[in-house]
């Protein structure tokens, strides 16, 4: 990519890159663009495949696809002839060069995933571990050399085995006292959030693991159960111990009858879902899902309870802006504060412990 700061002859240029791919015997084809600029695409041996943009603002791309086996090193010399020349033809008017690494499309192992705010991001991932559908979502287990096992949820990297500051964040940041109180988690069927809290000494822990909105079902458990164990531990290998038990049932009913049950909990603990990045039509019904979780929720919590959740990326904050108005809508008033962790294999900061509040005499609430 190159970037010059005053428009020059674009046909003068594009000639005199031409000498390179002749050496290179790759064959042009102009196409028309209808007078924005130049674009061409040139086919060479190997199956080397190259697109030159020329755009009328001051910027040329170049794009050169390889196919895999071709030879690295003639790949780096066409590229340095290409960029040499640049220099020369232009007269030091460029502005700034910038040579991306290279992508691997449709390899066998995919490391390529995307951040919540759409930023890609290359992964060091070297082997799959896991991968089906359940009757709800894809489930991927991948390794990557620097995090760890990845657990990937139709495409959303939801945890690795470095990320405890995450757990530890939506726990309450290690400033809670849980040694014999009760406890509801929702989701984490990673394991991840159960397997700490174990270590806390709670009277007992009921984990709900799956909703009709989003789906941390049974598949997500037993791939877990096997190449999470860093993550889990042992909890997952039963679903009920000493001081826990593990629900796979939809969480709307189980918390609907827990509030006309009168039952309640010390603690709650969302981990279902992220804050939607908008309010698009579609994603008015994970709005609604969050809204009623957070109203049921409250509902259960004791008077000194509070309730624990994640946010998003700390990027998206109209989205969490979004989210703090939701809480004006609950049952009973509330106030809440929040704090940001950095999520190590998110390779983002993410608001995952303590929006704070208070509910008027009834409870705290805390929304990472």
């Amino acid at each position: 990519m190159f970037s010059w700061r005053h428009w020059t002859d674009y046909p003068s240029t594009v000639r005199g890159l031409q000498s390179i791919f002749q050496e290179q015997e790759m064959t042009e084809t102009v196409h028309d663009t209808e007078g924005h600029g130049y674009l061409a695409t040139f086919i060479g041996k190997n199956g080397r495949f190259l697109i030159l943009r020329v755009h009328s603002h001051g910027l040329v791309t170049l794009d050169l696809q390889c196919c895999e086996g071709d030879n690295i090193a003639q790949v780096d010399n066409l590229l340095n002839a290409l960029e040499k020349k640049m220099k020369s033809l232009l007269h030091g008017n460029i502005r700034r060069v910038k040579r991306l690494p290279a992508l691997t499309r449709g390899a066998a192992v995919d490391r390529y995933w995307p951040t919540a705010d759409g930023r890609l991001v290359e992964y060091d991932i070297d082997r799959v571990l896991y991968d089906e559908d359940s009757a709800y979502q894809n489930i991927k287990i991948l390794h990557s050399q620097q995090f760890g096992n990845i657990l990937i949820l139709n495409g959303d990297v939801n945890l690795a085995d470095s990320d405890l500051p995450y757990t530890q964040a939506i726990m309450g940041g290690g400033k809670e006292n849980y040694a014999g109180k009760e406890v509801l988690i929702l989701g984490g069927g990673d394991g991840g959030i159960l397997a700490e809290a174990v270590k806390l000494k709670p009277k007992m822990i009921t984990m709900v693991e799956i909703s009709f909105n989003v789906y941390i079902d049974q598949m997500v458990i037993d791939g877990c159960r096997t190449h999470m164990r860093k993550t889990c531990g042992t909890v997952l290998d039963n679903l009920k111990g000493d001081c826990y038990q593990v629900l796979v049932e939809d969480c709307v009913p189980v918390l609907r009858k827990y509030v006309e049950e009168g039952k309640t909990f010390d603690y709650v603990i969302n981990d279902l879902t992220a804050v939607p990045i908008s309010t698009a039509p579609e994603e008015d019904s994970t709005w609604e899902f969050l809204r009623l979780i957070l109203d049921l929720s409250i509902k259960v919590l004791r008077p000194t309870g509070k309730y624990f959740t994640q946010g998003n990326c700390a990027n998206l904050t109209e989205a969490l802006t979004l989210y703090e108005e939701q809480l004006g809508r609950l049952s009973c008033p509330v106030d809440f504060s929040k704090e940001v962790v950095c999520v190590p294999s998110y390779m983002e900061l993410y608001p995952c412990n303590s929006y704070r509040a208070l509910l008027m005499s009834e409870g705290s609430l805390v929304l990472p």
